[in-house]
């Protein structure tokens, strides 16, 4: 087998070109970082689970209507997807107060926002992930204001499609983070979900508990990773649960 040419390799992520032209394979790692890559570990399953939970994600999308990248999963570690040119931002969108919103603002962790708050960070680690306001996306091109409204249009869409998913099976969904890329057909574009959607971009909490299942758990020193994401995975039957142990049978005389 021929050695695929790697495009780009991030923190979590690698990306190699795909078997056809318009095509990536994205690679999971198990590689974890936090607050722009000061802290770092591997977490030995980390990739593979998100890996699982991205595409049962990204599928339920297309399945009603949202657009992504998503094609098909290869194999535990690998997705086949549509190469897209990335807008440079990271779209927030937030339910709860939460991490940076909390410590910006004087908001209480957890205090439930009026509205779905939707934020955009632009993507330079070298600048810390900077916030940025709508003028910003405008005076420096990163966006149109058609574009704008389409991201708007999208991010509000997931939000509906994972709060319902996640209250289904007793989390929370705080908030997340997305990002968007270009597509080109003939001389139109459109704007379609990119990257992934995992615990890795996600705050998720137990609804009874308040048990964080999403990458504050490394962050924060909280647990287990794995058994974080795997929880997640188990309850959405990404993975299959255990079953009940088979009894030895007793016999009759």
């Amino acid at each position: 087998m021929a050695r695929r040419k790697k495009i780009y390799e991030g923190k979590a992520k690698i990306i190699y070109e795909g078997p056809e032209p318009g095509t990536i394979v994205q690679y999971f790692k198990d590689d974890a970082t936090a607050f722009n890559a000061e802290k770092k570990d591997v977490i030995d399953g980390k990739g593979v689970l998100n890996n699982r939970l991205s595409e049962y994600f990204m599928t339920g999308l297309n399945q009603i209507g949202v657009p992504t990248h998503f094609i098909k999963s290869l194999n535990m570690r690998e997705q086949l997807c549509r190469q897209v040119e990335i807008v440079p931002l990271e779209v927030i969108v937030r339910n709860y107060a939460a991490g940076t919103m909390s410590t910006r603002l004087g908001i209480e962790e957890g205090t439930q926002l009026p509205r779905p708050i939707v934020e955009y960070c632009y993507k330079d680690d070298s600048l810390g992930d900077p916030l940025v306001s709508e003028e910003h996306i405008a005076a420096f091109g990163w966006a149109s204001q058609q574009d704008m409204e389409d991201i708007l249009s999208l991010a509000l869409r997931v939000n509906d499609f994972m709060s319902g998913i996640m209250f289904g099976v007793g989390i929370k969904l705080v908030d997340f983070k997305i990002e968007i890329g270009r597509v080109f057909e003939g001389d139109f574009q459109r704007l379609i979900v990119a990257d992934e959607i995992s615990p890795d971009s996600c705050r998720l909490w137990d609804m009874e508990t308040g048990q964080k299942l999403d990458k504050d758990v490394f962050r924060r020193d909280l647990g287990s990773l794995t058994d974080a994401y795997t929880e997640v995975a188990r309850r959405l039957g990404v993975i299959p649960t255990p079953s009940t142990p088979i009894t030895k049978p007793t016999l009759i005389n």
